[in-house]
């Protein structure tokens, strides 16, 4: 039987990358997928590819940012069933340099998309899943959020801040029944991360890490995101609900974790 027959999801950034792949894999275990970005063509190409492999969605073109559009997103959504799982995938990784040579503006512009973006779809999901009284939340976050990168602030300020928002919703929830995740969903080639390989700022600022992602197999991209694919279905799916709240490496033995939990 398919793990997610009959729920309904919203993926965003979706129209390609880790977003795409996830909104492939969730459609593939039954699920109605909602996918969210901002062009229209890309997320029209993505639900075709699902509707062709026998799956549901439904494309939303909007900005994560544009409260009026996330409500309406969300909406769309849970028009015809409770929305039950949201992935916040969608994110922009610059400005690279020091605090005193990037622009504030362009490092604000990132905390606008990954932080607000990810706050604007909780706040209009979550009165559903408490209706509900069940729900996942992943936030797709990064070892940045962790571990402090030179000349990445703009980028890792933004984890960090997901990983503890995520902390702190899950807290909130916990006696309604929905579940929050932070995921590192490993180091993929993406389109994102080929931007960052051919950004000059990226060149100039963070030679070590443009060296790493010009170096990734591409056998190795890809099973980190297979891996990503599958460990997200397994959390919607509500195999590693004990683990609500945390920061999960995508390489974690989680079903180790989840037993210990």
């Amino acid at each position: 039987m398919q793990a997610l027959s009959g729920q309904s999801v919203l993926v965003t950034g979706a129209g390609r990358g880790i977003g795409k792949a996830l909104a492939l894999k969730l459609a593939a275990e039954g699920a109605h997928v909602t996918l969210v970005a901002r062009t229209a063509p890309e997320l029209e190409s993505a639900v075709g590819e699902i509707e062709r492999r026998g799956g549901h969605a439904t494309a939303v073109a909007a900005s994560v940012t544009d409260a009026a559009a996330v409500k309406r997103a969300v909406a769309t959504a849970a028009r015809t069933r409770p929305l039950s799982v949201l992935v916040n995938n969608a994110g922009i990784p610059g400005p690279y340099g020091p605090i005193d040579a990037i622009d504030p503006r362009e490092w604000w512009r990132a905390q606008e998309v990954n932080v607000l973006g990810t706050l604007l779809f909780m706040h209009e999901v979550i009165p559903g899943m408490r209706a509900l009284g069940a729900g996942r939340i992943v936030n797709i976050v990064s070892s940045a959020g962790v571990d402090p990168v030179p000349h990445l602030s703009a980028y890792a300020v933004s984890k960090a801040t997901l990983i503890r928002l995520t902390e702190t919703v899950d807290l909130e929830l916990r006696e309604a029944g929905p579940r929050v995740f932070a995921l590192h969903p490993g180091t993929i080639t993406t389109a994102m991360a080929r931007g960052t390989i051919s950004s000059p700022q990226a060149q100039r600022w963070l030679p070590g890490g443009v060296a790493m992602l010009r170096g990734r197999a591409d056998e190795d991209s890809a099973k980190d995101l297979a891996r990503c694919c599958e460990v997200v279905a397994a959390i919607a799916a509500g195999r590693y609900d004990a683990l609500g709240g945390r920061y999960l490496d995508l390489w974690w033995d989680l079903d180790e974790k989840a037993r210990q939990a």
